[in-house]
């Protein structure tokens, strides 16, 4: 029934996206305690990153494929951040800053970064991982002097709009992309501000019953 669920999310909302976004403010975006068995390590050039590391990115997708793109990647400026947990790779994300990866829904300022295809690994998830590690990087792009922060991700992904709920990302809005006569348009639906407190709150709170000292 799950799966009938999630299928029937998906063929709904499928092309349908939830926008997110964070003020870089560093005198409200304090530095993140982890766990002593937590490290996160910044990489800004693909000669930076092992091939035992790429090996675990690159070994769940299309090889040829996800090896261009990170070259790519590095090429435009994105910086690539690894979380390990005690020394095994437990999850990564990107950023890049001034511009989108992609073509987006609206222009980018040059202070403004751009947080995409984050991913936990299965075996450490449900650790609020993407919490510590969004915080972390959050708090690092606001001591750089970066303006707002966005990020997106699928409606129907509920885990993903679940963890965005522990971070300080607030939605912007849902936004559908059309595709008429070769032309892309864009619809968008701005979320209630009572909605994004409650968010707020509850986001929190579950972020901090998932760090309780015996975690």
């Amino acid at each position: 029934m799950r799966r009938i669920q999630l299928a029937a999310k998906r063929a709904l909302f499928a092309d349908r996206m939830v926008v997110l976004y964070c003020d870089l403010d560093e005198r409200k975006l304090r530095p993140v305690n982890f766990p002593k068995n937590l490290r996160v390590e910044r990489l800004c050039a693909l000669a930076e990153l092992s091939a035992e590391r790429l090996q675990a990115i690159t070994s769940f997708w299309n090889a040829k494929l996800a090896n261009r793109n990170i070259r790519e990647r590095f090429e435009k400026g994105a910086s690539l951040w690894l979380l390990e947990s005690n020394d095994q790779l437990a999850g990564y994300g990107w950023t890049l800053r001034g511009q989108p990866i992609a073509p987006y829904y609206f222009p980018l300022g040059p202070d403004d970064v751009q947080l995409f295809d984050f991913y936990v690994f299965p075996k450490f998830r449900g650790r609020a991982l993407h919490w510590l590690l969004t915080g972390h990087i959050l708090h690092i792009l606001a001591t750089e002097g970066g303006s707002r922060a966005f990020a997106d991700t699928h409606e129907w992904n509920q885990a993903q709009l679940a963890s965005f709920k522990m971070t300080p990302f607030l939605p912007l809005g849902f936004v559908r992309t059309y595709k008429i006569l070769g032309r892309d348009f864009t619809s968008w639906t701005t979320p209630q501000p009572a909605d994004q407190e409650q968010k707020s709150v509850a986001g929190r709170k579950q972020a901090m019953n998932m760090l309780r000292p015996n975690e």
